[in-house]
Order: C-alpha cells, then sequence, then structure tokens
C-alpha cells in the first residue's frame, strides 16, 4: 500500500523520478507500478490463507510477475552505494527513494515467495524442513563451514574478472595511459567531480570505484569461509560468537543481482558494437575514440558480471551452508 501511494504521488504531481542518467520514470509508467504493487501486496496477504486450486496458481502467477520487475527497478543500488561511501553526493533523491522502494518491495516478495513455497510443500515456512509441531521455536544453527571446493573455484574465476578494468582504472589514476586515454585527463576528469575522500584515494593512487570492488571482495571470501560465520580473532570483542545470518547475505543478495543484470547487459553490448550491430559510442573526454570506450564497457561488464555473479554464487552456498533449522525438526530426527 505504502509503495502505491508513494507512486501515485509522484505520478499526480509530475514527480521527477530519475530511472537512468539523462532519464526519467514517465506517469504512466509510474501508475503501472503501483497497480502492481497493489496487487504484489493482495498476494502475499492471499499467501498465508488455506486457498484452493485457483487461488494458489493466481497468487503465484502475481509473485512471479512482480518479483523481476522490482528486481529490475534496483538496479542501480550499486551505483548510488559508491556514490554515498565516497561522498560524491546523490544526483537524485527520489531515484534513489525509488531504487530503496523496489528493492525493499523484491527482497519482501522474495521472502514471501519462499515461505509460500516451503507451506504448499508441506514444509515448514520458517526452516524449510518438514516437522511436527509449531514454528515459532528455537532455532538450530549448524557448525561454522567452508564452501564446497567446485564453488570456491567457480567464485575464484568470476572474480579475475575484474582484473582488466581495475588494471586499466589503476594505471590511469597513476597517470598512465590506457585505451587511448591520457592519464592525466583522466585525473583532471575525475577531479572535476570528485569529493574530498575520491581525492585524496586518487592521490595515492587507489581509484574509489576500485576500492568498492576490493570492500565486494572482501565479502566474497566471507561468504566462502568459516570466518563469515563466526566472528575471527582479529574482531577483538566480537570474536567466538555467530556471525548473524543476513548480515553478509542482506548486501551479497541486494549487490549481487543488479550488478549481474549491469554486467551482462555490458557484456552483450561490447562485441555488439564492436562488430558494428550497435552503433559505437561518440567519444567523450576524456575517452578519444570509440574503441577505447567499446573495449572498457567490455571490461566493465567482465568486472561487474563476474562481481555480481560470483556473489550470487557464494551468497546461495552460504544460505545453504548456514540454514537454521527448528529445534523440534532437529529433535524428532534424533533416534530413540
Amino acid at each position: 500500500m505504502s509503495y502505491a501511494a508513494v507512486e501515485v504521488t509522484w505520478a499526480v504531481t509530475g514527480t521527477t523520478v530519475q530511472w537512468k542518467e539523462h532519464s526519467a520514470y514517465a506517469p504512466g509508467v509510474q501508475l503501472f507500478l503501483a497497480a502492481l504493487g497493489l496487487l504484489a501486496g493482495g498476494a502475499c496477504l492471499a499467501s498465508i490463507r488455506t486457498l484452493a486450486k485457483l487461488g494458489r496458481v493466481a497468487v503465484a502467477t502475481a509473485l512471479i510477475v512482480a518479483l523481476p520487475v522490482f528486481v529490475v527497478g534496483m538496479n542501480g543500488l550499486p551505483i548510488y552505494f559508491v556514490t554515498i561511501a565516497t561522498l560524491s553526493g546523490v544526483e537524485s533523491a527520489t531515484g534513489l527513494a525509488q531504487v530503496l522502494l523496489n528493492t525493499a518491495g523484491a527482497a519482501l516478495l522474495l521472502l514471501v515467495g519462499l515461505s509460500y513455497r516451503r507451506r504448499l510443500r508441506g514444509d515448514c515456512p520458517r526452516c524449510g524442513r518438514p516437522h511436527a509441531g509449531a514454528a515459532d521455536g528455537p532455532l538450530a544453527h549448524p557448525a561454522a563451514s567452508r564452501a564446497p571446493r567446485r564453488t570456491r573455484i567457480a567464485v575464484y574465476l568470476l572474480m579475475c574478472g575484474l582484473l582488466p578494468w581495475a588494471g586499466t582504472k589503476t594505471v590511469w589514476t597513476l597517470g598512465g595511459d590506457a585505451l587511448s586515454v591520457a592519464g592525466d585527463d583522466w585525473q583532471r576528469a575525475s577531479a572535476a567531480s570528485a569529493s574530498g575522500p575520491s581525492k585524496a584515494a586518487a592521490s595515492a593512487g587507489i581509484d574509489v570505484t576500485v576500492l568498492a570492488a576490493m570492500v565486494g571482495i572482501f565479502l566474497l571470501l566471507g561468504l566462502l569461509y568459516a570466518w563469515g560465520q563466526v566472528f575471527p580473532r582479529w574482531t577483538v570483542v566480537l570474536s567466538g560468537r555467530r556471525v548473524p545470518r543476513l548480515l553478509p547475505l542482506i548486501p551479497a543478495w541486494l549487490t549481487g543481482i543488479p550488478l549481474t543484470m549491469y554486467g551482462v547487459v555490458l557484456l552483450i553490448m561490447a562485441p555488439l558494437m564492436g562488430a558494428g550491430v550497435l552503433p559505437e559510442i561518440k567519444p567523450d573526454p576524456p575517452f578519444t575514440t570509440s574503441a577505447g570506450i567499446t573495449w572498457f564497457a567490455g571490461f566493465g561488464g567482465l568486472a561487474f558480471g563476474g562481481l555480481g555473479i560470483g556473489l550470487v554464487v557464494a551468497a546461495r552456498s552460504y544460505s545453504a551452508r548456514t540454514r537454521p533449522v527448528c529445534a523440534s525438526a532437529t529433535a524428532a530426527e534424533r533416534p530413540n
């Protein structure tokens, strides 16, 4: 209801809500999103009731249709995260609000859909295991473990996609030339829109977006290894305590999904532009050639897509390895 009310208010008042750079949501699209929000809200309320077959199909259809729309709407989340973390300023407050609303909607629909699917299968909607008794008792958490070897290798390979992009940006930040872009021109263009922290990092030869990618790598490693489930010794006060399960999962899902979509789009566009199927992007300083932009778009696709898919794969493994079960379920499985 709240989501629909916000969308209708923006549409009626003509408020500009940024979709991407130099592009905003049309009022008709906002009204469509409001209607979809109401439909999804109704499906969520109906999911907790006992329904006939037609009702179950209607709820499932509404959730399946609404979820991808909200997921696409959270596409700008990583970009807003970087601009806020580097104190670079938010280009559109309403655009950020829209992304956050879509993110909250996607998260809630995902949780409702998962619970609904478990209930239809006869499993506990809370822990996903079949057991008798209430689903509001204490939970039993599994022991800390690392991801399977195949998962770790896959994530490491995906992380390698960051190297061309991060290497090129580091060369520019240090004053070197790459992809027909002069380091001095890159530094001047970056300094024109950089904040204090960004300039300080650049003076040390560190690009803030590369630094943000390193934070993503740290999150990836935490999802793969046991220290992401139990606070390690270097956390001092928290050492030995269990890491709240959603602490790494929420940022992993919220950044991994939009990064994957963004990276895949770039990976499709770059070769099509190189082959002449799509028109090349006209160079804009500090870029001097269209070929340089095409190559950098490809590097960005490898980086963002690799990091995004890596986060999704690692988060899936972490979710499965750390899933708690109702204590009543484990008690029922013990031999008498």
